[in-house]
């Protein structure tokens, strides 16, 4: 599974050819978490309340690159890069 970016112990991460709606996983210690990228809701699994804010915070900065990561993720393409939170 593709990292895209990684940022303060969370790892933020897509599978090629994965299902809609579009959307991306996050991971920070023991726990995961599937967000989506239209609402940034999460969708799937939990994250702590402070890495929780940290991840949908990073995603409405780079939510047009998302997009265009899991476009590109869906037809099996490398998703990219996508800078971290600083």
């Amino acid at each position: 599974m593709p990292e895209l970016a990684r940022f303060y112990g969370i790892v933020i991460q897509m599978y090629f050819g994965d299902h809609p709606p579009p959307h991306f996983h996050a991971i920070y210690g023991g726990f995961k978490a599937v967000v989506d990228i239209e609402t940034l809701a999460l969708i799937d699994g939990e994250l702590p309340a402070r890495a929780r804010g940290l991840v949908i915070e990073w995603a409405t900065l780079h939510q047009d690159e998302l997009r265009e990561a899991f476009s590109k993720a869906e037809t099996l393409e490398a998703p990219g890069k996508i800078a971290p939170l600083d």
